[in-house]
């Protein structure tokens, strides 16, 4: 069974927590999918990767980039995980049903507290996951920034 955490963002944006998060998990090295809400999103986020920290490396790709397999970050708005990911993160509203969660061991679902349609979703989200009986997680930020995982 996949574990799913949500992470709702409350103080910084995105941009400044996918870096983040990505770096933790692919320091468990494990390869990585990223469901990003919309192409033009797929094509910022990935040049944010490259520039982000001036000594930190994150070795990603999109479909522009080609040789998907080889991608220990694959960044797409759609359905493809050619790198056989064992984590997908969600952002910027990008969803998937239960079924596509089962195939990874842990899916990230990444939403901005402040924008009340994310907020919506996030809540159905986890309604329909507590149906399927699955194990899930919720994480706020405190305010420095650190997560704290919540009841």
């Amino acid at each position: 069974m996949s574990r799913v955490d949500f992470y709702h963002l409350q103080n910084q944006r995105l941009e400044d927590v996918l870096p983040k998060l990505l770096e933790k998990a692919y320091a468990t090295g494990n390869k990585i999918a990223v469901k990003i809400g919309n192409d033009e999103r797929v094509d910022f986020l990935n040049a944010l990767l490259w520039t982000y920290n001036d000594t930190s490396f994150l070795p990603h790709g999109s479909r522009k980039d080609g040789s998907g397999e080889l991608q220990p970050i694959w960044l797409t708005a759609g359905d493809d995980v050619p790198n056989d990911a064992k984590f997908l993160f969600l952002v910027d509203g990008a969803r998937c049903g239960w079924e596509t969660m089962q195939q990874f061991e842990r899916v990230f679902n990444i939403f901005d507290g402040n924008a009340p349609e994310s907020l919506t979703q996030a809540r159905q989200m986890w309604k329909e996951l507590k149906q399927q009986n699955a194990d899930i997680f919720y994480w706020q930020q405190n305010d420095n920034g650190s997560w704290q995982q919540k009841g």
